[in-house]
């Protein structure tokens, strides 16, 4: 038996309607189709959205604003599409050779890491070497973006003590009320050991709710 198709999420058959509907406008069908794609390729879907936007094609195609049309017919959101845009006309101004790659013999970056890239050469107090490394780890090497922020987050976008105590709070407290939730479930744990570790428990999460 031969392989079946993989099936369509929602998303894509909305987009590939969409398509169908507006086949008398090329543009806007690319458009639609890089979005499609962009995962596989960004800088095509960056590229023609950082377009849109400027030319105001958004317009034509019955939309008051970029944002509303984004949202409505590509089912991207905002935050996606500021990282795509920004992270194209970041590499148009700073990196312009990356727009040439063609993703076999030089990796392309992911918009999200060079994302991170663009930000930390905005943060003004962000040590240069360590700048100047992350510039590297994505320009040159293609690193994702889970293992530039495990090495360089805390040195770039360092955390006031204030932040740090809150975060590690709210991390703890969520933490120990799933633990308690466990707890009060399992046979796993004997009874009485269940017992007195919840009662640890209950103090410990009165303390941080104080705290919090």
């Amino acid at each position: 038996m031969g392989r079946m198709a993989p099936q369509r999420t929602k998303v894509e058959a909305a987009l590939a309607d969409a398509e169908a509907e507006h086949a008398d406008d090329p543009e806007r069908v690319e458009m639609l189709r890089r979005t499609r794609r962009f995962k596989t390729s960004w800088l095509e879907l960056a590229e023609a959205l950082s377009l849109a936007r400027s030319q105001g094609h958004f317009k034509r195609w019955g939309y008051d604003s970029f944002e509303d049309y984004t949202k409505r017919e590509l089912h991207l959101r905002q935050e996606t599409v500021d990282k795509l845009t920004g992270s194209f006309m970041f590499l148009k101004k700073r990196a312009p050779e990356v727009l040439t790659r063609d993703g076999l013999s030089h990796t392309i970056p992911s918009y999200q890491a060079v994302d991170f890239l663009r930000r930390a050469e905005a943060e003004e107090n962000a040590p240069e070497e360590a700048v100047e490394a992350i510039r590297q780890r994505v320009i040159e090497d293609g690193a994702a973006l889970p293992s530039i922020v495990r090495q360089f987050r805390d040195v770039v976008f360092p955390i006031d003590a204030s932040t740090q105590k809150e975060r590690d709070t709210s991390n703890l407290l969520n933490v120990a009320k799933r633990l308690r939730e466990l707890l009060a479930e399992t046979h796993v744990v004997p009874r009485r050991l269940a017992s007195e570790v919840g009662d640890s428990l209950d103090r410990l999460l009165d303390t941080l709710r104080a705290a919090a």
